[in-house]
């Protein structure tokens, strides 16, 4: 007959190999926080870039007295040089459009022009001649005109991207024209 008290109680008193254990369980947790801390930076990084393409664009379109598409294709090469070391040519896309108002109909998008990068996605404001629909809070009077610039970025994470899930970013931003309305573009 096997006696089984003093196998278990040697087993529970033999500690050789307890700190492989142990470590092997504290660098899993370790690996673990670093990599997500590295995810959650790389998001953060790309949020703030993201935001600064937009306000740089909006800011850049808004200074010119009259507009191209040239000049908005020069703008989105420089956007390219703010959102590094992120890829905007083939994660983003960047629509900029001009919404006015005249009397007291509805703001209408006067023009739209997209450029950067060639991600799928469909501007948030409408489509060029058809109504624009803003923010509630945002007012455009009758006579003025707004530069509205849209980023779309295709996230994808580096660490554990089958279990994290890809996600599209987004940012706007909203700018009045400084030197004269800038409701035509030629080529746009």
């Amino acid at each position: 007959m096997i006696r089984i008290r003093p196998f278990v109680a040697r087993f529970r008193d033999d500690c050789r190999g307890a700190l492989f254990a142990e470590a092997a369980i504290a660098l899993s947790v370790l690996a673990t926080l670093t990599l997500g801390g590295i995810e959650v930076a790389r998001y953060i990084m790309l949020s703030q870039k993201l935001e600064r393409v937009a306000a740089t664009i909006g800011d850049l379109v808004t200074q010119a007295q009259a507009i191209t598409s040239a000049d908005l294709d020069g703008v989105f090469a420089a956007a390219e040089h703010v959102a590094r070391p992120f890829e905007l040519a083939t994660d983003a896309v960047v629509i900029v459009s001009s919404v006015s108002a005249v009397g007291v109909n509805p703001p209408t998008i006067n023009w739209q022009y997209s450029g950067v990068g060639s991600a799928a996605a469909t501007s948030t404001i409408g489509t060029a001649g058809g109504a624009a629909t803003l923010p509630a809070d945002f007012e455009v009077r009758s006579g003025e005109n707004v530069i509205v610039t849209e980023v779309f970025y295709n996230y994808t994470p580096w660490i554990a991207p089958d279990i994290t899930n890809a996600a599209q970013v987004f940012y706007r931003s909203f700018y009045r024209p400084r030197v004269g309305p800038l409701t035509i573009c030629t080529g746009c």
